[in-house]
C-alpha cells in the first residue's frame, strides 16, 4: 500500500507539473467561456440554453491536453521499464498513473465546469449536478485517453494520435453528461442520463487498465 501511496504522490507531482499542469487546461476552459459568446452572440437566453452542452464539450477536450505525456515522459527516460519489471502488476500501475492524473488534472476542472456554466448563463441552482457529473465524467476521461495514450506510444505526433483514438470514445459520455444536464435544467427526469455516465465510468476505470498495460508491454517488447 505505501508503494502505491507514493506512485500516486509521484503521478499527481508529476502531472501538475508537466506542460503547464491544470492551468493549461483551466486556461482553455476561460478561453471557451470568454470566446464563446462572441461566436454566437451575447443574448443572454440563447447562452443560457447551451451553456451546460458548452461546458460539457469544452470539459471533453480539455481533458486531452495533458493526455499525450502520460506515459510517454516514463517510457522515454526508462521508468516505465522499470515500473513494468516492478512487483506491483502493470494494470494497476495505469489506473494509479491515471487517478494521478485525474486528482491533479481533472479535480481542477470540475472545479472550472460550473464557473464555466454560469459566466454563460446557466442557473445556479445546476452548479452542483456540473461539478458531479464534470468530476465523473473526468474520470471517464482520463481512463479512456489513457488507452489512446498508451496505444501511442513511440509514434510521431503522439498528442494527434491519441485525440484521433480517444474522441470517438468520449462521444458516450459527452451524450449522457450533457444530457442529464438539459434534462435537469429543463425540468425532465434526468437520472438515467446520470447513471449511464457513472456506469461508463465505472467500466472504463476498471477495464482500462487492462488495455493500457498490454499497450505499454507491446511498445516495451
Amino acid at each position: 500500500m505505501s508503494r502505491l501511496s507514493a506512485l500516486l504522490a509521484r503521478e499527481t507531482a508529476l502531472a501538475w507539473g508537466r506542460g503547464g499542469g491544470p492551468m493549461v487546461s483551466v486556461g482553455f476552459y476561460a478561453g471557451v467561456a470568454t470566446l464563446l459568446p462572441l461566436a454566437i452572440g451575447p443574448e443572454p437566453q440563447r447562452l443560457a440554453a447551451i451553456a451546460p452542452g458548452a461546458a460539457w464539450v469544452a470539459l471533453a477536450l480539455a481533458s486531452l491536453l495533458s493526455l499525450d505525456r502520460l506515459f510517454e515522459r516514463d517510457f522515454e527516460d526508462g521508468a516505465l521499464d522499470h515500473l513494468a519489471l516492478s512487483p506491483t502488476p502493470l494494470e494497476l500501475i495505469c489506473a494509479v498513473k491515471c487517478f494521478g492524473q485525474w486528482l491533479a488534472t481533472g479535480a481542477p476542472l470540475a472545479a472550472a465546469a460550473p464557473i464555466a456554466a454560469m459566466s454563460l448563463g446557466a442557473p445556479v441552482a445546476l452548479a452542483p449536478l456540473i461539478f458531479v457529473c464534470a468530476l465523473v465524467g473526468g474520470l471517464a476521461f482520463t481512463f479512456t485517453g489513457g488507452i489512446g495514450a498508451a496505444l501511442s506510444l513511440g509514434a510521431r505526433r503522439g498528442g494527434l494520435l491519441t485525440a484521433v483514438i480517444v474522441l470517438p470514445l468520449f462521444i458516450a459520455p459527452v451524450i449522457f453528461g450533457g444530457g442529464a444536464l438539459a434534462a435537469y435544467q429543463t425540468g425532465l427526469p434526468w437520472t438515467a442520463g446520470f447513471a449511464y455516465l457513472c456506469a461508463y465510468a465505472a467500466a472504463f476505470v476498471a477495464l482500462g487498465p487492462l488495455f493500457m498495460a498490454a499497450a505499454c508491454r507491446n511498445a516495451l517488447s
